[in-house]
């Protein structure tokens, strides 16, 4: 055979190759692993990470991956934390309708509902077998209580897997809340200007800034913080109020969420960011020192001066236990509006608007 002949043959195996690897499966380095489940590009599908059983108590984390037929970022949503906490955990539903795998870049993991124990009961913080809260066990202990397992899985397999996460909180069933979100400082100024753009993105108006989540990674305590103290930028959100299913705190979420994908091109668009935030610093949380009943003021949102009376406790039988003051004048970000209190629980959270941040 002569030389012409053999450069037609090669030729004609390399166009016959080249036909033939357009028929072949996904390689292994672009099939997107969750659990068991192996989600191919351009594909979605649905599964359970199971949290190993220990003392009789196990549980399932359900979750959805949409991978895109296009390269790109891994966008972690995490809802259901807190088992009460009802429309970010609708709106990652709503949202897993409209994700259409071959016009997304990247991939999506949707954690439907992270709690799923406290989510099956009703309860609002903490889980019904520990009665811990699970966003204040990360990261988590294989070996711990079902919460710290959770929080292990959590990490494991969606923290580690991630670009960014959104970590989807609201109002719990006792606690009337304006819609904010939290931004965490790392004091990585790279890291800390995604996370301030993801917050300008995402939409709501009112931004914590956040200078007080633990450094120390086997101290984590909260799953937002976990990420970004792995170099994963993170923001915790907060779309929603006393356990309700309202249609505007859904709709907030489902919007910042596709937002943000625009932001990492994720979908087609540009992003629009909030042009007028409200920086909060400083925040505080106020606690109660007895068991009773709980009797607010004043209202979410509303303003407050320094030692202006909030609310006030009882006990069981109605004497008065504690009155309870702003320590600072500020907004009212969340104030718990069911009677029930422990000793110990969280009564109002207020914070002080910053000048314009620039």
């Amino acid at each position: 055979m002569d030389f012409l002949s053999l450069k037609k043959l090669f030729a004609g195996l390399v166009f016959l190759l080249s036909l033939a690897s357009l028929s072949l499966p996904a390689g292994d380095d672009d099939v997107f692993t969750m659990g068991a489940v192996k989600i191919s590009p351009g594909e979605m599908r649905s599964g359970y990470l199971p949290v190993p059983e220990k003392e009789g108590i196990r549980t399932l984390v359900p979750f959805t991956v949409i991978h895109g037929s296009r390269k790109g970022k891994v966008l972690a949503l995490v809802a259901g934390v807190h088992g009460y906490e009802y429309p970010p955990i609708l709106a990652l539903y709503r949202l897993r309708k409209m994700i259409d795998p071959d016009s997304l870049a990247g991939t999506l993991i949707m954690i439907h509902v992270a709690n799923l124990p406290a989510f099956q009961r009703r309860i609002i913080y903490y889980g019904p077998y520990d009665w811990k809260n699970l966003n204040r066990v990360f990261p988590g202990d294989p070996q711990g209580t079902i919460s710290q397992r959770i929080a292990f899985v959590l990490k494991e397999a969606v923290i580690e897997k991630s670009d960014y996460l959104i970590d989807l909180h609201c109002g719990d069933g006792n606690e009337a809340l304006i819609p904010y979100a939290y931004w965490m400082i790392k004091g990585d100024q790279e890291i800390d200007q995604v996370t301030k753009k993801m917050l300008l993105a995402f939409g709501l108006k009112y931004i914590i800034i956040d200078k007080t989540r633990s450094r120390d990674i086997s101290h984590s305590k909260y799953l937002g913080n976990t990420a970004i103290l792995l170099s994963k930028p993170a923001i915790t959100t907060e779309s929603g109020y006393l356990g309700k299913t309202d249609e505007i705190s859904i709709v907030r979420n489902v919007k910042g969420i596709l937002n943000i994908m625009r932001l990492f091109k994720m979908i087609e668009g540009e992003p629009e960011f909030i042009t007028e935030p409200v920086w909060i610093e400083p925040y505080e949380v106020i606690y109660s020192n007895h068991d009773g009943l709980f009797y607010p003021l004043t209202k979410m949102g509303y303003h407050v001066a320094k030692g202006e009376k909030v609310g006030y406790i009882t006990d069981y039988l109605g004497e008065v236990k504690e009155e309870v003051r702003a320590p600072f004048s500020g907004i009212i970000l969340y104030i718990i509006n069911t009677p029930p209190i422990s000793k110990g629980e969280p009564l109002f959270e207020v914070g002080k608007a910053k000048p314009i941040l620039k």
